[in-house]
């Protein structure tokens, strides 16, 4: 694909609106303008991420906090329902309705939060990962989304994910807008990479944050069924639910590995080393560490 035609097929899938790209089929510029009126309750709690962060993962982590019923399989229901997109709201649901706590999604960058949440009403759970393997994943997953109608070969989706010419826009934009402005929000951050390293630690401190005492017994459960291996077999949380229209699952999963370092599969030293280059001009001031391979004992 040249770039006029790559350029033209990027504009339909996704429109640009005060300063990110969001999915043209989903929302819309009004949508996203309304959000920032949004009431928020004192026990509101949104997970935010940059796109193939961890949503998934923390999704499932939240809703097994937050309701017994999916802890000890009583309830039915897909997470994408128990912990719904606020910017994507494609199942039409009724947000003032829901009974409290009420838990939500978003990409949004800190910007166009709800003001409530900038009074520092509510919770924030900001789940990272190192932007390797955000770019690997995210390559990953275009690739099964029929809609774009278009393919890009790795070195091509290398190019358009550094201008941030995706959804989300740019990974380091976005996580360096939430680092920085941290302090005006009651906010949590946690990495993938640490996630991967001890969940139970990390879902311990998101319990602590959030106000929710579990017993060790349930912290158990949570952890077990917050696995890797666990969710990509778990139908409320792997979204196999959705149609092979918005999912061509021929191609690949919606969840496809799980793991810290696996830019070392498809980088070259040279894509490496501009991605580190990059990283240290925007986010070397600021005191986050990612682990980009578990297997070191550092982080860069």
């Amino acid at each position: 694909m040249d770039r006029d035609a790559l350029e033209e097929a990027l504009n339909s899938a996704y429109f640009k609106h005060k300063g990110t790209y969001f999915d043209a089929r989903n929302t819309s510029p009004e949508v996203i303008d309304d959000i920032e009126h949004m009431e928020i309750r004192d026990d509101d709690v949104f997970l935010v991420t940059y796109p193939k962060s961890g949503t998934v993962w923390a999704q499932q982590i939240l809703s097994l906090i937050f309701n017994e019923g999916h802890r000890n399989g009583t309830e039915q229901v897909v997470n994408v329902n128990r912990v719904p997109w606020v910017e994507y709201n494609v199942r039409n649901m009724d947000y003032k309705s829901r009974p409290s706590p009420r838990l939500f999604s978003s990409h949004l960058p800190y910007y166009l939060m709800p003001r409530g949440l900038k009074h520092r009403m509510g919770k924030i759970l900001y789940v990272c990962r190192n932007p390797k393997d955000v770019m690997v994943s995210y390559y990953h997953f275009i690739r099964i989304l029929p809609h774009l109608k278009f393919t890009m070969d790795w070195e091509t989706f290398f190019e358009v994910f550094l201008l941030g010419r995706v959804q989300g826009d740019s990974w380091f934009d976005h996580v360096r807008g939430w680092y920085t402005h941290k302090e005006d929000f009651n906010i949590l951050i946690v990495t993938y990479e640490e996630m991967k390293r001890d969940l139970r630690s990390v879902v311990k401190k998101i319990c602590k944050f959030m106000g929710v005492n579990l017993d060790e017994k349930a912290i158990d459960t949570v952890v077990k069924r917050a696995t890797f291996k666990n969710m990509k077999r778990d139908p409320l949380a792997n979204y196999d639910f959705v149609s092979n229209e918005k999912l061509d699952k021929t191609k690949g999963s919606f969840l496809r590995k799980g793991t810290v370092g696996d830019w070392k599969n498809i980088m070259t030293v040279a894509q490496s080393e501009k991605i580190d280059k990059i990283y240290w001009e925007k986010m070397g001031n600021l005191p986050i560490n990612f682990l980009w391979d578990l297997n070191e004992e550092t982080a860069s």
